[in-house]
């Protein structure tokens, strides 16, 4: 079983870019001094994760209240943080990042470890139930809400749905997310298909209109920067980048969320897991309690404005953030879960490297 499940994540995912989250940036090579697993030493917390996703001030404030040092790394894509933990990550890392994706299949190959919840009581007291993936396993960390937001003074047209992607008047107006777990399933809705679709014929029909769609792409990627410098006109990006793109554009931002009336959004969740044989659990675990503290992750809220699972901390934040316009739409209760899809992954992977060839 291990076997067949490291076969399906990590080969098939090595092709396949951020699933899941806002965060981003280049990855980096671990960190020296994994940890000897003597619990006296546990003095260093090594975490893999997305980059510019968590605030340096929560990091060197716990830091301090502990008497540690927390030595971040930074993964390209989830496919990075798969092969991690699928190849014995607990070697190099405490804490891993992941999303909600992967879940069943990470658990079912035993590639993390149970979560000892009775030392994380914040998570239980704060977290919502609703948005907590495989409990016993995972701290949900921020969640992220996939928009299209296009500009009213600059886009040629309304947008109400995802067909409206494909008008040709958009044609080298759009900057786009990246990864075959975002894009496939926004056109399978557009098609009328499940989301989360293993059969291969909807996702080559996927396939064809996502060629449709690229013809209107003007860049993968950056998408709040390509809306404020009017390199596009439209995105198709995470909420909290979109909250950055309107609040650069200042007083009289012209930047909405698309008002969708039937189409369902994306939301995926951020998660921290504990791989097997980590050296630090005893600090990993202080450190999810302390992230799951609401008025820690209020603050952290205000620099990386994402949807929070952590209704505490969200009631705790600012009324800035609690308003923001990124968030603030009638339909957001419409919206799909990635699920593991399993052997169809391989699929969906080779109709992406087609797509990103321009086969």
């Amino acid at each position: 079983m291990k076997q067949l499940l490291t076969g399906i994540l990590s080969l098939a995912l090595v092709f396949s870019l951020a699933a899941c989250s806002g965060g981003g940036g280049s990855a980096t090579p671990a960190p020296n001094g994994g940890g000897s697993g003597n619990e006296a030493a546990s003095t260093e917390l090594n975490i893999y994760m997305w980059q510019q996703y968590i605030s340096d001030q929560l990091i060197s404030d716990f830091e301090a209240a502990n008497n540690c040092k927390v030595n971040l790394s930074y993964m390209s894509d989830n496919a990075d943080a798969i092969t991690r933990l699928t190849a014995g990550g607990g070697q190099e890392y405490d804490l891993i990042m992941t999303c909600d994706a992967y879940m069943e299949s990470l658990v079912a190959g035993d590639y993390v470890q149970k979560l000892n919840l009775d030392n994380i009581p914040n998570a239980g007291a704060n977290i919502n139930e609703a948005y907590w993936t495989a409990k016993d396993y995972c701290i949900p960390y921020l969640m992220n809400y996939i928009y299209v937001v296009y500009n009213t003074e600059t886009c040629p047209i309304d947008i109400t749905c995802y067909n409206d992607l494909l008008d040709p008047a958009l044609k080298g107006q759009i900057s786009t997310i990246d990864g075959a777990r975002n894009l496939f399933p926004i056109a399978l809705i557009a098609l009328g298909y499940d989301p989360n679709s293993t059969e291969e014929s909807e996702i080559a029909a996927a396939y064809e209109w996502l060629v449709k769609f690229n013809e209107n792409v003007v860049a993968y990627g950056n998408a709040e920067q390509n809306l404020t410098n009017g390199t596009a006109s439209v995105a198709l990006t995470f909420d909290g980048n979109a909250s950055w793109a309107m609040t650069e554009m200042g007083e009289n931002n012209p930047l909405v969320v698309a008002p969708f009336t039937s189409d369902a959004v994306q939301l995926g969740f951020d998660l921290y897991v504990i791989p097997k044989g980590a050296a630090h659990v005893d600090l990993a675990e202080k450190f999810l309690n302390y992230i799951c503290d609401p008025q820690v992750m209020a603050a952290n809220l205000e620099e990386y404005p994402y949807s929070c699972p952590n209704d505490a901390a969200v009631a705790a934040a600012s009324e800035a953030y609690r308003s923001d316009p990124a968030r603030d739409f009638s339909y957001k209760e419409n919206v799909f879960f990635q699920e593991d899809v399993g052997d169809a992954l391989v699929i969906y992977n080779d109709y992406y490297q087609k797509l990103k060839v321009g086969e």
